[in-house]
């Protein structure tokens, strides 16, 4: 599948090529790459009259505990699925493994679409 969202090949095995080029407005953004730190956030305007916040970087994770939510500080990045070098880093995106005081826990928002870590306890 190529950004248009159909695929490069038509049933034949022929080529299938875009009509256009991808126009500026199409383009997305660098992505915010969350880092551990004081908690910075940035405000932007998404299409419509939705409000983006961007998370530059955080210090603390909301982490479901059994049936509750505890807010703790997050000590470091274990593990980070999408890129090894992100868990190098301390860059926290959504699927990433966090050392925290309650334990490790796995990532289930993204921090720099909604600005805030919420994380589920993972078994050990």
């Amino acid at each position: 599948m190529d950004d248009h969202g159909r695929s490069t090949r038509k049933r034949t095995g022929g080529r299938l090529r875009p009509n256009s080029d991808r126009k500026k407005h199409q383009l997305g953004r660098q992505p915010a790459e969350t880092t551990l730190g004081e908690t910075q956030l940035r405000t932007i305007d998404a299409r419509g009259n939705s409000v983006k916040i961007r998370a530059l970087s955080v210090e603390n994770a909301n982490v479901a505990v059994g049936d509750e939510t505890v807010e703790v500080e997050i000590e470091d990045v274990v593990e980070n699925e999408a890129d090894p070098n992100y868990a190098r880093r301390n860059i926290v995106t959504k699927g990433a493994v966090i050392e925290t005081s309650e334990g490790k826990a796995r990532v289930t928002s993204r921090p720099g679409q909604t600005g805030q870590v919420n994380a589920v306890l993972v078994e050990e």
